[in-house]
């Protein structure tokens, strides 16, 4: 997948994951991140239990994305929250 392909991907995930996590989206180059490296680790994820990790520009790799993106917000809230404290 191009460079390209690897951005808009992210930014649809981690505005999908943004929106689920939080109820809201963290900004384009946030989200662009967050989807990034959420991908990275829902292909991961994915890849650990048996399934396809990132296939290229489909519904599937976006299903993968998300997820990721959703781990990487709990986990960053989790941090991020305890700090706070």
């Amino acid at each position: 997948m191009s460079l390209l392909g690897w951005i808009v991907l992210g930014l649809i995930a981690g505005w999908i994951g943004s929106l689920i996590v939080d109820n809201g989206g963290k900004g384009p180059m946030l989200d662009i991140v967050l989807g990034i490296v959420g991908a990275l680790v829902g292909g991961f994820i994915f890849d650990a239990l048996g399934g396809a990790p990132i296939t290229g520009f489909n519904l599937y790799s976006l299903v993968v994305a998300v997820i990721g993106a959703v781990v990487v917000l709990v986990l960053y809230h989790a941090v991020a929250g305890r700090r706070r404290l």
